[in-house]
């Protein structure tokens, strides 16, 4: 049977015997057909009009416009907004924030203009490509709360003043916030708002403040025109230790990444993680002499000076003087060494055989075990001495004068049987020790001020391991032997700790590797540094492909100014160091860093890539210079001219403030189009942390020689927490950021 066509259109409307719906005699397809379309404007892409054709074949129907198909937009011509957008631009990323950014997150933003850096996650930057040179400086004294109303620059404020501050650097949206500190630093507000130990739940701790012109302090105001926002930047330390680590550190050395078999293979191990130097580590054999303790770091560290380290009568009357106090005299048992004059190490060039290590000096390692006596003092008990080749030199048990209350058993493995038959005393050993060491020769030990004290001896030629190798926290924290025998020389040692005690040989030949291993990898061996590597570096291997256009082939080009003599620190690996006498100085020395000289004789025409400063003047003038070496987040140049100023009154504060804002606007005002500024405070304010931290120290090294009445300082809880709020509010530093 064949199939039957489908019925046209035209034969369906006219058969009159189609089945349709008889209420108004139409079908669907018929309705569907009545239908009338509104007529429509006629419409095309171009100026030229088209023909329109009707269909007569269906009745009905009506008139239907027909297009062609759209031609492609022209592309406009490039107007000022688009030029506008290719420029690099910074914008906050708001939403993404949720805690205060660190120093290391503006180094990453360095990093990620200039180099290989990932993208920041704080802030949004448009067109980072373009961005062709950083400059980063950093202005210690400067602090939020200049802006804020916290830090007055005239006495105080009438009460409309201080209504009109109360929201200095925001736009009004904090102006009724309850964590905002309007009415003095000594307020009761105030103290609730800065009290450091309260945790951040408000936004006004870590979101960035709009800088206001007119609500800002008029030495100030200059910035305004500068900076968009005020940042609150961490700087890095640790709170449970109440330290504060460098802000230059952070700034200029950079970490190296990790391979995913690298971190994968440092979770599965347990304990101390094996070191690793950097990718780009380079050993530099280094003379053992380099890491002989100065006089400050073994003050620093408890030890008892020898008298040779004093180079002034009056220096050498003080010194016998307190260790007269401290029972520390010859009449006491004590003696020093046979060195008559620092000179007297010296060892001629010609007899010193060329690229050794030990410098023609003689290098023994020495450990002591120790036990209780009455009185509570450490005496000695046994002395191990061993030769740079390991060979045992000495190795004696040492019977105590006082009665012995505890022989420390678990951790000096001496025992009444072992001591029983012993007669050699502590003076049989000072007489041979005097009869070993001479002045040529070098004491290396770990904490070797304990085990100098039992023996009641000094020398002047001290290597302590606990000082070259630095705690991960930084001092005064110190790594136990075993934990650097274990990281440095994947050693296990004192396995006995606890039962059988330690082995004084098996201690001293860890310690002799350790000093083996620093002199064959270089100074910057068992520091921070080890692992990460100047953010000079770090450029200078940046291709031109990673960010914008380089000076030069060879990757970015850096450049250091900073007061003193930047070249024997953090600027070693620049470019190009520039050593300056003042604030003023620097300002010169960044034009020139930045644009070049007229001639090329210190920088290249064209400047280099990325360059980092600091001004001091308002440090100095606010007493954050703390003279303290082992302070981390102060780094001192010997070279400095300036001097601490004890003039803190607000007056002085504003004219140096005044000073310090022109120079920053000076600055950016000389720079180039596409840099990127960056202003850091580096770290809030110390000087109580500093305050707190040697009244610690006082009281740990009274603690164990007076009684608790006859203390001169008494460090309690109240003290403690007082410490850990000072070390918190140091952590609280600032920052500024644009692109010119």
């Amino acid at each position: 049977m064949g199939r039957s066509k489908k019925r046209k259109h035209s034969q369906f409307v006219q058969d009159p015997s189609s089945n349709s719906v008889t209420t108004n005699e139409f079908g669907v397809a018929a309705t569907l057909a009545q239908l009338q379309v509104p007529e429509l404007p006629p419409f095309t892409l171009t100026s030229a009009e088209h023909d329109v054709k009707s269909d007569n074949n269906v009745p009905g129907s009506e008139e239907w416009e027909l297009v062609d198909r759209r031609s492609k937009k022209q592309r406009a011509a490039p107007t000022g907004k688009e030029e506008k957008q290719s420029y690099p631009a910074l914008n906050f990323a708001g939403h993404k924030l949720q805690s205060s950014i660190s120093i290391s997150d503006l180094q990453g933003l360095v990093l990620y203009a200039l180099a290989d850096g990932t993208s920041p996650q704080w802030i949004s930057v448009r067109q980072h490509g373009q961005i062709r040179k950083a400059v980063v400086l950093m202005v210690p004294g400067l602090e939020k709360g200049m802006f804020d109303g916290n830090v007055r620059f005239v006495e105080w404020l009438s009460s409309k003043e201080v209504d009109s501050s109360k929201s200095v650097a925001c736009n009004g949206e904090h102006e009724n916030n309850q964590h905002r500190n309007v009415n003095g630093p000594n307020s009761p507000q105030a103290q609730n708002n800065q009290d450091p130990g309260r945790p951040v739940t408000s936004p006004d701790n870590y979101v960035p403040m709009p800088i206001v012109h007119d609500r800002l302090p008029e030495p100030l105001k200059p910035l305004a025109g500068i900076f968009p926002h005020i940042w609150p930047v961490k700087t890095p330390g640790d709170d449970r230790y109440y330290k504060v680590h460098s802000p230059l550190h952070a700034m200029l050395t950079t970490p190296v990444p990790k391979s995913k078999e690298e971190e994968q293979e440092e979770r599965k191990t347990k304990g101390p993680k094996k070191t690793r130097a950097g990718k780009f580590w380079e050993d530099k054999r280094t003379p053992i002499t380099t890491f002989i303790a100065s006089p400050e770091e073994l003050l620093e560290n408890e030890y008892t000076l020898h008298s040779v380290l004093f180079q002034t009568e009056a220096e050498k009357e003080k010194e016998l003087l307190r260790r007269e106090q401290a029972s520390q005299t010859s009449d006491h048992g004590w003696a020093d060494t046979k060195v008559a004059t620092l000179a007297a190490a010296d060892v001629p060039e010609q007899d010193i055989e060329k690229g050794s290590l030990t410098a023609g000096r003689e290098i023994l390692a020495m450990d002591c075990e120790m036990c209780k006596t009455e009185g509570g003092g450490l005496d000695l008990t046994r002395i191990s001495i061993v030769a740079w080749d390991g060979t045992v030199i000495l190795d004696e048990l040492v019977k105590p004068d006082k009665p012995v209350i505890d022989y420390l058993t678990p951790y000096s493995g001496i025992t009444a049987a072992k001591l029983e038959p012993v007669t050699t005393t502590l003076l049989d050993i000072q007489t041979r020790l005097l009869s070993i060491l001479h002045p040529r020769t070098i004491l290396v030990g770990h904490s070797l001020n304990s085990d100098l004290d039992a023996l009641k001896l000094t020398h002047p030629f001290i290597i302590d391991t606990s000082i070259i190798y630095q705690h991960p926290r930084g001092p005064p924290l110190k790594s136990s032997l075993k934990w650097l025998s274990k990281k440095y020389l994947d050693r296990e040692i004192q396995k006995g700790h606890g039962t059988q005690g330690h082995d004084s040989i098996e201690d001293a030949r860890a310690c002799l590797d350790l000093v083996k291993q620093k002199c064959e990898k270089g100074i910057k061996w068992g520091t921070s540094e080890a692992s990460g590597e100047s953010i000079f570096k770090r450029l200078a291997r940046a291709s031109p492909t990673d960010s914008g256009t380089s000076s030069g082939n060879d990757g970015k080009t850096g450049a250091i100014v900073d007061w003193g003599a930047p070249e024997r620190t953090f600027g070693n690996l620049a470019k190009v160091c520039i050593a300056a006498k003042d604030d003023e100085h620097v300002v010169e020395g960044i034009k020139i860093a930045v644009n070049g000289d007229g001639d090329g004789r210190v920088v290249p025409g064209g400047g280099v890539d990325f360059t980092w400063a600091r001004l001091r003047e308002l440090e100095s003038l606010r007493g954050w210079c703390n003279d303290n070496r082992n302070t981390a987040f102060v780094d001192t140049n010997s070279d400095a001219t300036w001097k601490e100023t004890k003039d803190h009154t607000p007056a002085a504060l504003s004219a140096a403030a005044t000073r310090t804002v022109s120079h920053i606007a000076a600055i950016y005002s000389s720079l180039p189009s596409c840099t990127l500024f960056i202003v850091y405070s580096g770290t809030g304010d110390p000087r109580e942390m500093a305050r707190l931290q040697a009244m610690q120290q006082t009281h740990r090294k009274e603690f164990h020689t007076k009684k608790w009445d006859q203390l001169s300082v008494k460090w309690t809880d109240t003290e403690e927490q007082a410490l850990k709020k000072a070390c918190k509010q140091a952590r609280r530093g600032c920052g500024f950021v644009t692109i010119k």
